[in-house]
């Protein structure tokens, strides 16, 4: 491996795996690429027969030349009898969340979460390196106190971590305050705290006690007379080439089956069974789980070209489908369905089938729930009994899109096609 430029350092992406760049220039000295992005400046050295790494810090908290610096000294420190590694561990009990942060998100941290998922892994480091560093990084860890992580939250809700930074060429990362966001960085730290306290790194954990804010809800299920008009709005859209087949397809695919974006957009024909009328994925947010495949989404699978193992493949890489809330921002904005988002289309399902008279608990197992109180948010609408509830609650809602029920007018769409 040659010198680690900017440029080599940049050009490194993640392949699913962890791995490490090595300078030949500076023998030990190199960047750890973690499977999430993540990058870090490191060194590798050995203790007697004991090879030993030690984590400089982030990629981006200091330049190539920077980091090359501070590892040839560290090196040279080495030679002379040091081991930073170790010394690390022993005055750890001293140091900040910085460090405890770096601990938690490396592999030791990993290794106590195992059943942890990667998605959550990469939200909990966007809480530390957006909200939490910011504000406590340099905080001793040991000297927390409860009435600082009352305040952290506070000022997260307020908006203090906020900011609309360039995060590449051509990419962009607006970080928002609010409560919800607040409770989300306080579960994070809380959750990191109670890594230190279990390596012994802290006696107790601050953050317990401590109130999580409540965000605002933000379901906003459909309404009878919005399906309607979503269907007719689709079918233009798709004339009008403005948005993708395959990009409908998602669509109603998530409104029919109730089911996540990514179970959806990153759904294998291998795990179709139309036969038996199930999608059986072999992971989710919940993990190995079947969904009730109900005859109107069975449909339009079937009508669906077998061109990749994806069966909503993208027409740019070998992938499935990305961007697809791009094409929901342009369908929402033409059929006027203000403030409804991707993930609606699942609640809209949930308060359709609540509403048609289905048991909270039949609801949950369609939706693939893991604890009963996350289907009881819906309480308030009113042979295989999931597999019914998913055909009957598809089917009202496949005759809405059909236009083949009578109820409420079509709403009007906003571009100058709907006087037509």
């Amino acid at each position: 491996m040659p010198k680690l430029t900017k440029r080599l350092v940049d050009a490194a992406k993640p392949d699913g795996r962890d791995y490490f760049l090595w300078d030949d220039d500076l023998p030990g000295f190199g960047l750890r690429v973690f499977a999430s992005g993540r990058k870090s400046w490191l060194i590798q050295y050995r203790v007697g027969r004991a090879v030993r790494r030690f984590t400089l810090g982030p990629h981006g908290a200091f330049t190539p030349e920077e980091a090359r610096t501070r590892a040839a000294k560290m090196l040279q420190s080495i030679r002379d009898g040091a081991d930073p590694q170790a010394e690390k561990q022993e005055r750890l009990k001293a140091e900040t969340l910085a460090e405890l942060a770096e601990l938690y998100l490396g592999p030791d941290g990993r290794a106590a979460r195992p059943k942890k998922k990667e998605s959550s892994w990469t939200q909990d480091e966007s809480c530390i390196n957006r909200h939490i560093l910011p504000l406590l990084g340099r905080k001793i860890a040991r000297l927390l106190t409860k009435e600082e992580i009352e305040r952290f939250q506070a000022d997260v809700a307020a908006g203090k971590t906020a900011r609309d930074e360039k995060t590449g060429f051509r990419g962009r990362a607006i970080v928002k305050g609010g409560k919800g966001v607040a409770a989300r960085s306080l579960g994070t730290l809380s959750a990191m705290l109670e890594y230190g306290v279990t390596r012994k790194v802290l006696t107790t954990n601050p953050a317990k006690g401590v109130t999580l804010y409540k965000g605002e809800k933000k379901e906003r299920p459909l309404a009878p007379s919005e399906v309607s008009t979503l269907a007719y709005g689709l079918a233009i859209l798709e004339d009008l080439g403005m948005v993708s087949t395959t990009m409908g397809a998602a669509i109603k695919l998530l409104l029919l089956t109730g089911a996540r974006k990514n179970e959806i957009t990153s759904l294998k024909w291998d795990y179709v069974n139309l036969e038996r009328g199930v999608l059986a994925l072999p992971d989710s947010k919940t993990g190995a789980k079947t969904i009730p495949l109900p005859a109107a989404a069975a449909r339009i699978i079937a009508e669906l070209p077998r061109t990749s193992e994806w069966v909503l493949p993208s027409n740019r890489s070998e992938g499935p489908i990305i961007g697809l809330q791009k094409a929901w921002e342009t369908v929402r904005e033409w059929c006027g369905i203000d403030g409804v988002r991707i993930h609606d289309l699942r609640h809209s399902f949930a308060t359709f089938a609540v509403s048609d008279g289905a048991s909270l608990y039949l609801v949950g197992k369609a939706l693939g729930h893991a604890q009963s109180r996350t289907t009881e948010r819906y309480a308030h609408a009113g042979a295989d009994p999931v597999k019914a509830v998913a055909d009957r609650t598809a089917g009202k809602l496949a005759a809405l899109m059909d236009g083949s029920t009578g109820g409420a007018d079509v709403l009007p769409l906003r571009k100058a096609w709907a006087s037509d």
